[in-house]
């Protein structure tokens, strides 16, 4: 039975936030209110996108913006930090309270800056790490030569089989005896089933690596009980509080007690300057928010809305990777229905459905990932979901004026569940 979401409430900015914007600065104010028609108009399918709350808003519109605050509570670099404070000492209880962490470090501005601090922690510059590779699923931070992650450290990556999609977790192990890494790193952009965290720290303690989790895809579905916690296995997590979380665009990382005080000082001062306050009391907004049986109906609704997505692509013609999804994340091959990744993404953004494209566990092609958390907040269910595979594959085989019509069942659809 699908299980009731709350959806935010029907309110982004106030009236008056919107006409002072308009009067001092139309022109960004245009900008502004164009975005808030798009996300409103179309199909929010982006795998790392959500809609936040009208709470959270609140809080990263605030006066603590205005706060600077270099430093943690009760040791700030600067004055009047007392309130800024109690917020973040907030955020951290929420953090730990919920992920069941010794320790966690709620500053860092985004889950790319998460990483860099715990690297920074772990590693010293050439050091080997294993990781996902990029060809894979692997995100930047796990060793792109355009990145800080593939400059400073020396990164072997692993895969994926390339009939199944899944991890092979003996292959991971022969490399890890082969190359004895410092840290190996779990965690992709674009995988859809879970890590067995626990089979990761027994190849972790067997070649004496740090095991460092990148959780920023299913840490929303972790807080709500819907996919397994790295915590008890990994030394560090990182992640975002973005994505099914449902929080501010930012980062986070947990750890246990005895690496406290590494990973502290690693976001400051070694990586980043003084802590964005008002991003951190959003985050505070949002823990407490994923801390209600609310949210954990929520995110057990985003996996069964996942389930019946990747279902009807599949009986639509797509080759859906590993055969399904346990998260909130579908990856898939639009090469059956006779076109490429980049070109169904292109097909689908003009009929109204906004989406990526990703790597495939096999040959050089691109595939299409995409996800449920943002069509979920909006109170979407499996009927909806359903009828979504069906307009892919409508849009992909539209040809000419047939678009617009796709265009405007999608505006129909979309009208029946606005974000706010």
């Amino acid at each position: 039975m699908p299980v009731s979401t709350p959806a935010p409430a029907r309110t982004t900015a106030t009236p008056a936030d919107l006409d002072v914007l308009r009067r001092q600065d139309p022109e960004i104010a245009e900008v502004v209110l164009g975005e808030m028609a798009r996300q409103a108009d179309s199909l929010q399918l982006i795998a790392a996108e959500n809609f936040t709350s009208p709470a959270v808003l609140a809080a990263l519109g605030s006066p603590l913006a205005n706060k600077y605050a270099e430093g943690y509570p009760g040791a700030r670099h600067h004055g009047g930090c007392e309130l800024v404070d109690a917020a973040e000492r907030i955020a951290v209880d929420r953090a730990t309270g919920l992920f069941g962490a010794d320790h966690a470090n709620v500053q860092p501005h985004s889950g790319s800056s998460a990483v860099l601090a715990a690297y920074a922690a772990l590693l010293r510059p050439g050091d080997t790490v294993l990781a996902m590779g990029l060809s894979f699923g692997g995100h930047l931070t796990h060793g792109s030569p355009a990145n800080f992650s593939g400059r400073w450290f020396t990164f072997v990556p692993y895969g994926v089989d390339a009939e199944s999609g899944l991890l092979d977790y003996e292959h991971i192990l022969r490399l890890a005896r082969e190359h004895r890494p410092k840290a190996i790193v779990c965690g992709s952009i674009s995988y859809p089933r879970h890590p067995d965290y626990a089979v990761f720290r027994e190849i972790a303690d067997e070649v004496g690596a740090y095991l460092l989790a990148d959780a920023a895809h299913p840490m929303g579905l972790i807080a709500g009980g819907a996919a397994p916690s790295p915590v008890p296995y990994a030394d560090v997590v990182c992640a975002t509080t973005h994505k099914v979380l449902r929080g501010p665009r930012g980062g986070m990382i947990l750890c246990g007690s005895h690496l406290a005080e590494r990973i502290d000082r690693a976001v400051f001062p070694f990586t980043q300057g003084g802590a964005q306050m008002h991003t951190i009391a959003a985050k505070a907004v949002a823990f407490g928010e994923a801390a209600t049986a609310g949210f954990a109906g929520y995110a057990h609704h985003v996996v069964a809305n996942a389930r019946v997505l990747a279902e009807g692509l599949e009986a639509e013609g797509f080759a859906v990777t590993t055969g399904g999804t346990d998260t909130h994340l579908i990856t898939a091959d639009p090469a059956p229905l006779g076109v490429d990744g980049r070109t169904a993404r292109g097909r689908l953004a003009a009929a109204g459905m906004v989406l990526d494209t990703c790597a495939l566990p096999y040959g050089d092609g691109r595939g299409i990932r995409l996800g449920t958390a943002a069509v979920t907040t909006q109170g979407m269910g499996e009927a909806e979901m359903a009828r979504i595979a069906v307009l892919f594959t409508t849009a992909l085989r539209a040809e000419g004026e047939e678009i617009h019509r796709v265009r405007e069942e999608v505006r129909e659809l979309v009208g029946r569940f606005p974000p706010y």
